[in-house]
This record gives structure tokens, C-alpha cells and sequence, in this order.
């Protein structure tokens, strides 16, 4: 299969030539300084490292593990000869932010602004070098040694900062520079994954600490943890681009371009008041800021640690064996109302005290102790949104545990699927641009419907970040379809979708738009524009650039919109009727062929839910449309013949993405290239975290998506944007074939629980989370919000784990146990399915709701339980799989329609007993 060139402006090419338009005049400036002192370095080896610093500065050039092959580096040591100048930080820069005793006003220091050669010191002990680095902070009225050395056989970075004065400094800022190899910038994608890593915070202070994992999801990770008391991890600081009048960096700013291949570098903040008394006065950050101060004639010394971890999954082990606090949230830290959680503490030293910020917003309950030290506790949630636990241990150590209080699911999907119905339908036959009926993006900020923006898809109903809106609307109705919502989605449909966003006739039948909505002052009645918008970007896209039908992920969306139509008109009775089942599979189907012949270039790459096109081919051959179902298989091996060929097989249009991985992976199972889903399974635990922190766990890392989605628009670390839904999918997937990974389990759930953070109390579902701590709140529009609820409507389900340590427990339901029978009752927002995990049983239900699942552990019978009857679903249809390599086939004594046990429902619950061979 050959991939012919996008022909049109692409969100790729825009910001390619932006970045390489910034990154250009660093790479002229180097050409000078290669062979400079400050390009001399002096080498170190420690039992884990391979060690490079700076001469002139002793900061650090090469962090290279041992044994790892290929030149891999944790540290941009590629770079080094390009940053040798001002505002160029490496690891083992130093940020402050002090004042004296009675002043108000703080003064800003740091040892990356302005370069100057640091005064080396005589290394004491177990040290590889020292310096003086108070000359590099200028006029600062503190002294400060750094010093790196080797302690315990592991590297350290220890600053030690003492005051001459006679008055009490009082430090309001410290940051270390946690700068990593994070940039992709001139990369091409294997290049990336062989020698690039990612960063994820745990801001849990003295038990926090940063992972750094490698993008290919191989060992090792490297951990940074905090040597000394003092350097707790407060906060997670961006080091950002800031330029002055004069284009000279501002100081706390890194000259490296800020874009879609490089996220930007971070600072360990182990104070952070300076900062939140000012720039970010009144926001709410993830821990109370603190100040550290230090009297006439005192020092204090703040260190941190570097650990190396074999693997991504033993991070927690290695954290143990350093005597590390550790918390383990089962089934994570998004908590329901209505299903409590379980947090387990493995820590050197007792628990002392556990405090709830705010007070009440959580109810910690102990619950005994378990094998292998762990205390268990269970975490009840009482009030809506942000809530920290608070845990000081009998030494004074303190860590913080960061939950998110939800609604139920089944009534926060309700909510959502009301709002957009409703406060997100637009209805006007006179507009414009033909959008009416539909459901648009809005403002919680304005509380208005985006009706215009720049960005002309964002108002033009299509691309993720103007499908977004429709696309949630019809996926709640997968699994939960309420008639009024679904009679108006149809309507939208089969007049807006098909026929203005989708081309209905005609050669170009089953294109679609990249947007409705354009740019053309000239072909438009004069006041069609806001006047107040910037019309002269390049995402203002005109007639033809809008009509364009070349951009392949703008195919996905309808192709999910006509399969859910699909599912609901054949498994309920009257709904979805506005036109057959088969018209509706067949536009599927139809949409899916398009996207090849009409938009081939990007099809090379995953596709934002993309596996959408899986469950398609999968509906065609059970419902034997044989002819469409071969059509569609054939131009998909031809896509899957291609990502064989390739070392990581997910590019996207973007340099490096985090969508494409979720259909290659489903793809490579379909057609039965185990190795290559593996591969690309683990790719996607490197950028998934498993963390105490509900907007960390699960997130896969996003940073871009603010630019083209959002209303506040930057390059800022998203949290749980559509990524982190999507890759649940593809990791739910590999759990149930190997149900002892409870780690990958984890992640995927936190992915999926970590959707429905974006819902607000009313229904409004925002497209992520601002994490940069000026902001800490969720973007004022939906977005690309959309893409998220496909990622969790499809993959929505509980999960029922037995665990060597942690015992019986539920993901997404509540378990009790009566001697050999296990009885789960399922609270996720489909209750449509069920997982077994010891028995490797996959129960999933097309149609009606699973009230209970009761499972004998000494005879393996599964009795399902399901509720009442309603107007439009009068049967239930069940499947039992078995997923897991050699487990047992389930049956049932119930008949068998359209591939599945049909299930009479009746007024009262009834019981489906299956039974293994």
C-alpha cells in the first residue's frame, strides 16, 4: 500500500516550520562554541552512571545507565554543544527566590540566566565534584555549594545554602531543573523511542518523586528521590520561554523552543510560597506552599537522588527497597460517591496521622494490615472534586495522596448526555454556515455555545476539536441510550452529519469535511465575522481548504456516530429508527473505505479511536454483509502489511503522538502479530503513569492539544485529555489476556475513571486539565472532549482481581465475599461488562444491565444477574470469553441470537447461569 502526500496545510507542517524557524538560530550559535571551555567536560563513573558534567559550570551533560545499549542517555547530552549559553538549563541548574527578614519584594535568581564559570572546592569524601555556585546566582545573599558525589553506591545532587547575613533569609522559591532528554525535536520516530525518555511527577513531598522513563518502555526508569528531608516535592514547575522587549531570555525561561516536539523542562519545587503569594495568588495548588528560611550564620542542605528501577512495573518495588513511602490506590484515586476505594501504605516508619484537605471531602476508614507490611484503608468520597490526603509518619515524613470525588458514574454520563442535548443544541435554520440541528462546542466560562472561533473547525462541527461535542453525545448512547437524546442526535444526523459534514452524494460520497464552517469576508454577508477574533492565522481555513476531505482523522468520528446508531436501533426496540440498522452499518462501513481512497496519506498512522474500524468489520461479519466486510478487512491488512515493516509501528501527523498506538495495537491482535502489539503495549506504558494522583494516573501525556482545542491555548501538560481513554483501550485489552499484570490494569483504569474527571457537576465535560500551576482548572470549552467518552464508552467495564497481596478487589464495583462465592456488583457507567479475572471470563452484554455477577471459586459457576425490563430493552444478549491462554469455555442453556445468549428480561431481575466446561 502506497500513502500519496497530504495536499493541504496540515497541523504538521504548520508547527514543523514554526519549531525549526525558532530552533535554527541555536544551531547557528553552536557552530562557535563547540570547541569552547565551556564545551569541556569532566567524566565520572558510578556503580549505575556513566557521568559527564560541564567543566566551567559542573552541571550535567550525560546521565548514560550502564548496560543499556544503542548510546541511550537520560540527559541531552546531543545537545549539549547547542545549549552552551544563557538560558540553557542541564541538570543541576538551581532557581531561587529569596528575601531578608522585613522586606516585601523578592529577588529572582538562577544559575542558567547568565553564565558564570562556578569556583571549583576540594571534594569532600564520596564526592566527584564541588564548586561555589554563588557567583552563576548573582547578587544573592545566600552562598550556595553544590556538590555531586556517590552515596550508598547512588548518585546524588546535593546544594547546600548557607547565610552570611544578619538577618533571616527567608527562600520562597527553590527549584531544581529536572531536565531529561524529552526532546524530539529532529528526530524521526524510531530515533525517538531508541535514545528519548518522559517525565512524570509524583508531587507527594517528602514521598514524592519523578519517573523518567524511556519512550520505547524499556529498562530501566530512572527515579529521582529526596535525599533529605528538606527536598520534598512541593511542586512541579514549568521552565517556560518568556522573552523580553529585546528577545533576551527572561530569567526562569529556557531558550528551546516550547512546541509539539518538545514539552519543556520542569523544576523540583521544593518551596514554592514566593510563587503562589504572587504570579499565582489565589490558585489552588496540588500541596501547600511553604517557605524555608534560613537564620544569620545557619545553612541548610536540600538533596535529591538518583535510583535506577529494571522496569517500569518494579518502580514501586524499587522505592521500597530505598525505604521510600509508598501508596497503591485500588482500584486508583478517582473515587465515586457510591463506590469506595482501597489505598495500601508500605512505609519504613508508622503512620501517625492521616489528614483530609479539604476537611470532610474524604472519609479514610483503617481497614487491618496485609501481607508484606502494607496497612489498608478505605477511601470514601463525600464532597465533590480535588481532595488530598495528608499521612505524617512517625518521623516527621510527610506525604500527600491526591484524589478526585465524583458523582456516580451511571449519573455524571446521565448529566453529560442531558447537557449536550440541551444546553449544547443548536438550532437555528438561518445560520450561516448550515450547522443546524447540532450539538456545538461551548464556554462554561460564557455559558454560550462557540458559535465562532479562529480556529474555523473548532465552530465548523468537525477535526477532534469540533466534533468533540456530537461525538460524546452519541457515544453515551452506546451503552446508555436515553430515547429524547437519541431521536435528537438522529435528527443532527441525517441532516447535519450526512449531507454538510459528511458528503452524502455524488463522487466525493462518504468524504468528510475538515470543517463546516470557513473563512471567506468576501463570499459571506458583511457582520458574518466576529470582528473581534484574529482572522489572520492559518487555522482561519477558507472555502476550500474547509471542504478539503483529505485529513483521514477526521473519519473516525462518523464512522463511530453511524456504528453506535448502529448497535442502538438492533438491540433496542424503537429507538434509532430514523433509518435501518443495515443503512446505519452500511455508512459505518461505507466511511471506513472512504477514509482510504479520499484521505489515504495518514492512514499509514493509528487514528484517534480508530479502533472504532475493529468493531465495524467485527459487526459486518456477524451480521454476514460479507461483501463490505472483506472490502473493509482488505484495505486494513493492507495498513497492518505496512506497520509490520516498522521497528515502533505508530507515527501520526504529528512528530510523536500518543493516538495512533490504540488502533495499531487492536489491528496487530486482530490479525494475529502478537510481537508488534507488545511492542507497542509497552510504548504506551512508558507515557502512561501509574501514580498517587488522580490527574497523573493514567494520563498518557498530552501537551499540545490546548493549541488547537482549547480556549486557553498553549503548550502545557494536559491531564487526562483524550489519550488517556484511548490507551486504556489497547491496555484493558492486553490485562485480560494476562490478568497477573495488576499494574497495566491500574494504568488502563485510571485512564478510564480519569474521562469522567472532566465532567462538572452539571454535565459539562471540559477537554483536559490545566496542570501548569498559574492555572489548576479545566479548560473552559469541550474541545476535543469527545474523543475521550469514545475511549471510555467502548471500554467501560469492572473488573474482578484476586491479588496475591492486596486480596479480593473491584475495579469500578463492590466485592463481598460469602465462604466460596464472590458477589460483585458492578457501579461503572455501562454495567454491560465483566471481567473475571481468575477465571479469565469476559461477560459483555450488547443489550441490558448487569445488577450482579456472583462467581463460586470452587466450582467456577458465574450466575449473571440483570435488571428489570424497560420500554426499549426487552431482552438482554450475552457473550462469555474466555481471554486468558488455557482457561475454560463458559456456556449457558439460553438461545442464541445475533451471535450472543438472548436474555427475556422481564419485570423483575433475572439470573443467567454459566458454567465452565
Amino acid at each position: 500500500m502506497t500513502f500519496s502526500a497530504a495536499s493541504t496545510l496540515s497541523r504538521r507542517t504548520s508547527l514543523i516550520a514554526l519549531a525549526s524557524a525558532f530552533v535554527a538560530p541555536a544551531v547557528a550559535r553552536a557552530e562557535n562554541l563547540w570547541n569552547s571551555p565551556d564545551a569541556q567536560t569532566l567524566l565520572f563513573e558510578t556503580p549505575d552512571f556513566m557521568v559527564s558534567l560541564q567543566e566551567t559550570s559542573q552541571t550535567l551533560v550525560s546521565l548514560a545507565p550502564k548496560g543499556v545499549g544503542g548510546g541511550f542517555d537520560f540527559a541531552p547530552s546531543n545537545k549539549f554543544t547547542q545549549r552552551l549559553g544563557d538560558g540553557c538549563y542541564r541538570l543541576g541548574d538551581l532557581d531561587l527566590r529569596v528575601r531578608s527578614e522585613g522586606e516585601e519584594a523578592w529577588s529572582d535568581h538562577s544559575t542558567a540566566f547568565k553564565r558564570v564559570k562556578v569556583k571549583a572546592l576540594p571534594k569532600p569524601k564520596g564526592a566527584l565534584a564541588a564548586a561555589d555556585i554563588t557567583p552563576s546566582l548573582g547578587n544573592l545573599p545566600l552562598k550556595v555549594v553544590r556538590t555531586w558525589a556517590v552515596v550508598g553506591g547512588k548518585l546524588v545532587l546535593k546544594f547546600t545554602l548557607s547565610n552570611p547575613t544578619a538577618k533571616t533569609i527567608e527562600v520562597g522559591g527553590l527549584g531544581i531543573a529536572m531536565v531529561f532528554d524529552n526532546i524530539i525535536t529532529g528526530r524521526h520516530l524510531e530515533e525517538a523511542h531508541d535514545v528519548a525518555s518522559f517525565y512524570d511527577p509524583y508531587v507527594g513531598l517528602n514521598a514524592g518523586y519523578l519517573q523518567v522513563n524511556r519512550l520505547n518502555g524499556q529498562g530501566p526508569s530512572l527515579l529521582v528521590l529526596p535525599e533529605t528531608d528538606t527536598a520534598k516535592f512541593e511542586l512541579y514547575k514549568p521552565i517556560l520561554n518568556g522573552r523580553n522587549e529585546d528577545k533576551t531570555p527572561k530569567i526562569y525561561t529556557d531558550i528551546e523552543p516550547r512546541n509539539m516536539t518538545f514539552e519543556g523542562f520542569y523544576n523540583w519545587m521544593t518551596n514554592a510560597k514566593g510563587f503562589a503569594d504572587t504570579e499565582w495568588k489565589g490558585i489552588e495548588q496540588w500541596n501547600t506552599p511553604t517557605s524555608l528560611f534560613i537564620k544569620p550564620g545557619a545553612s541548610t542542605t536540600v538533596a535529591v537522588k538518583f535510583v535506577l528501577s529494571p522496569t517500569i512495573r518494579e518502580i514501586e518495588p524499587t522505592l521500597i527497597k530505598h525505604n521510600r513511602p509508598v501508596a497503591v490506590g485500588l482500584p486508583g484515586y478517582v473515587v465515586p460517591t457510591d463506590l469506595p476505594a482501597d489505598l495500601f501504605l508500605h512505609a519504613p516508619k508508622a503512620v501517625k496521622d492521616i489528614a483530609v484537605r479539604p476537611a470532610g471531602a474524604l472519609e479514610v476508614t483503617p481497614a487491618g494490615t496485609v501481607k508484606g507490611g502494607w496497612l489498608k484503608y478505605t477511601v470514601a468520597g463525600k464532597v465533590l472534586g480535588r481532595a488530598r490526603l495528608d499521612v505524617t509518619y512517625a518521623d516527621g515524613t510527610q506525604q500527600t495522596i491526591h484524589y478526585k470525588v465524583t458523582q456516580p458514574q451511571d449519573l455524571a454520563v446521565a448529566k453529560m448526555g442531558e447537557f449536550l442535548t440541551t444546553k449544547q443544541w443548536y438550532e437555528n435554520p438561518n445560520d450561516a454556515f448550515g450547522r443546524s440541528p447540532s450539538i456545538m462546542i461551548y464556554d462554561r466560562e460564557t455559558n454560550k455555545l462557540v458559535l465562532q472561533d479562529n480556529r474555523v473547525w473548532v465552530s465548523g462541527l468537525s477535526d477532534e476539536g469540533g466534533a468533540g461535542a456530537w461525538l460524546a453525545a452519541i457515544m453515551k448512547q452506546l451503552d446508555n441510550p436515553n430515547a429524547e437524546e437519541v431521536a435528537k442526535f438522529e435528527r443532527f444526523a441525517n441532516s447535519t452529519l450526512w449531507g454538510k459534514i459528511q458528503t452524502a452524494e455524488g463522487p466525493d460520497k462518504y468524504g468528510v469535511r475538515k470543517s463546516v464552517m470557513f473563512y471567506d469576508p468576501e463570499g459571506m454577508p458583511k457582520g458574518t465575522y466576529d470582528e473581534s477574533l484574529n482572522w489572520k492565522v492559518w487555522s482561519a481555513w477558507d472555502r476550500k481548504h474547509a471542504a478539503d476531505l483529505g485529513r483521514s482523522y477526521n473519519y473516525p468520528h462518523p464512522a463511530a456516530a453511524w456504528w453506535t446508531l448502529y448497535r442502538v436501533n438492533r438491540y433496542h426496540t424503537g429507538m434509532a429508527t430514523g433509518e435501518t440498522w443495515q443503512t446505519y452499518l452500511t455508512r459505518a462501513a461505507e466511511t471506513t473505505k472512504a477514509m482510504m481512497t479520499k484521505a489515504p496519506y495518514y492512514t499509514q498512522f493509528g487514528q484517534m479511536e480508530g479502533d472504532v474500524f475493529v468493531y465495524i468489520l467485527q459487526d459486518l461479519k456477524r451480521e454476514k454483509m460479507d461483501t463490505l466486510a472483506s472490502e473493509v478487512e482488505s484495505l486494513m491488512k493492507g495498513r497492518v502489511d505496512h506497520w509490520k515493516t516498522l521497528k515502533y509501528p505508530f507515527g501520526s501527523e504529528m512528530p510523536w503522538d500518543s493516538t495512533g498506538q490504540a488502533e495499531v495495537y487492536m489491528w496487530m491482535r486482530y490479525f494475529g502479530h502478537q510481537a508488534q502489539a507488545d511492542v507497542t503495549r509497552e510504548v504506551i506504558m512508558a507515557y502512561d503513569p501509574a501514580i498517587p494522583h488522580w490527574g497523573y494516573n493514567g494520563s498518557a501525556r498530552r501537551f499540545w492539544d490546548f493549541l488547537y482545542a482549547g480556549k486557553q491555548s498553549r503548550i502545557e501538560r494536559q491531564l487526562h485529555h483524550y489519550g488517556s481513554s484511548l490507551n486504556a483501550v489497547p491496555l484493558f485489552d492486553a490485562y485480560r489476556a494476562a490478568p497477573d499484570d495488576l499494574y497495566m490494569l491500574r494504568v488502563a483504569y485510571g485512564g478510564l475513571m480519569g474521562s469522567l474527571t472532566n465532567i462538572d457537576e452539571e454535565g459539562f465535560a471540559s477537554a483536559a486539565f490545566h496542570s501548569f500551576p498559574d492555572a489548576m482548572k479545566w479548560d473552559a470549552i469541550n474541545g476535543d472532549y469527545g474523543m475521550s467518552f469514545f475511549g471510555h464508552a467502548v471500554s467501560s467495564a469492572s473488573y474482578l482481581v484476586k491479588h496475591p497481596t492486596f486480596g479480593w478487589t473491584g475495579f469500578g464495583g463492590i466485592v463481598k465475599t460469602t465462604g466460596s462465592v464472590v458477589t460483585f456488583t458492578p457501579k461503572d457507567s455501562a454495567r454491560r461488562r465483566v471481567f473475571i479475572a481468575p477465571a479469565g471470563l469476559w461477560i459483555t452484554l450488547d443489550a441490558g444491565k448487569i445488577a450482579a455477577v456472583a462467581y463460586d471459586t470452587a466450582t467456577g459457576k458465574v450466575s449473571v444477574t440483570f435488571d428489570a425490563a424497560d420500554a426499549h430493552t426487552p431482552k438482554a444478549y450475552v457473550t462469555a470469553e474466555a481471554t486468558v491462554k488455557g482457561a475454560k469455555a463458559y456456556s449457558a442453556k439460553a438461545p442464541v441470537e445475533l451471535g450472543a445468549y438472548a436474555v427475556t428480561l422481564g419485570a423483575a431481575p433475572v439470573t443467567l447461569n454459566l458454567l465452565p466446561a
